[in-house]
């Protein structure tokens, strides 16, 4: 089978991400175990200006 075979075949559709995913946009995962002290105050910083965007 090559690569054209696949075309014809409507039911063989996956989607990557589904359509309607609603994301809080934070995407990196985090490791206190693993942190310094400018990943903290990193971490500080953002919490705070997610506050003050929600705010509004």
């Amino acid at each position: 089978m090559g690569r054209d075979d696949h075309k014809n075949n409507k039911n063989n559709y996956l989607a990557q991400t589904p359509k309607n995913l609603k994301s809080d946009g934070i995407d990196v995962e985090f490791s206190n175990e693993f942190a310094d002290s400018d990943d903290k105050e990193a971490q500080a910083r953002s919490r705070a200006a997610d506050k003050r965007a929600h705010k509004k």
